[in-house]
């Protein structure tokens, strides 16, 4: 398990956790980001990720990638 700052662009990854404080949590749940989706890193500049989740593409800051454990 690892944030998904460290994942790769362009692999598919799952998510397995994420942490953080119930608002933050249910922000990111609303964005797509729950256990057992799909998460693929589209680009990532300065830590911030933009990624294709529920086909879309969502950019997120570094903390909150950090939360996300793929």
């Amino acid at each position: 398990m690892m944030p998904l700052t460290m994942a790769k662009i362009g692999e598919k990854n799952f998510v397995k956790r994420i942490g953080g404080k119930d608002q933050t949590r249910h922000f990111l749940e609303n964005l797509g980001f729950y256990e057992g989706s799909e998460v693929t890193v589209i680009s990532q500049l300065n830590g911030n990720v933009i990624v294709s989740v529920k086909d879309s593409r969502v950019a997120i800051s570094k903390e909150m990638a950090n939360k996300i454990m793929v």
